[in-house]
Parts: C-alpha cells; structure tokens; sequence
C-alpha cells in the first residue's frame, strides 16, 4: 500500500476531524472514503462522456438519431409505470 501526504488547511482539517468522530471512524478513514468516493465519480463522468462521444459519433456515421420529444415520453411513460416501446432511431439528415 502506497504512503501519501496530504497538506489541508487548518480549518479543513478541524472539519475532517469533527465529522470523522461524528461518524465513528478516524480521520484518515474520512480522508480515504472521501477519496474514493471522488475517485468513482470522475470514473463514472468519464465513462459517460466516452459513452456520449461513442453515441455521437455513430449519429453522425449513421445520420440517425432519437427524437428528444419522444424520448422524453418514453421516460415519462416508464416513470409511471407503463409499458410503450421504445424510441426508434431516425434519419435527422436530408
């Protein structure tokens, strides 16, 4: 396991000090977990942007893409619990 250093400001480290005991685990657990917890959020912002990119890229390969209105009422539709098909790609180009 790798040993890193981390600078906080005074008040940054009373923080992290007070809601570590609050909930029951060390500063340095705190420290990990909040880590972590950036660590899988920039993951998955980046896998969503990669899965946009690949998206847009096939839109535009295949000059077909969904309609936002209709993909708003499947949304709608499947919030409320109802079963309507899903939108099917279209040609957006001329």
């Amino acid at each position: 396991m790798a040993t890193t250093s981390l600078k906080l400001s005074d008040e940054l480290k009373q923080r992290t000090v007070a809601l570590a005991q609050k909930q029951g685990v060390s500063p340095h657990a705190f420290m990990v977990d909040a880590i972590e917890h950036a660590a899988t959020a920039a993951e998955r912002r980046a896998g969503f942007v990669d899965e946009a990119q690949a998206a847009r890229a096939q839109m535009l390969k295949t000059g077909k893409g969904l309609d936002a209105d209709e993909v708003h009422a499947y949304l709608k539709a499947r919030l409320n619990n109802r079963q309507i098909p899903k939108p099917k790609a279209k040609s957006w180009q001329s």
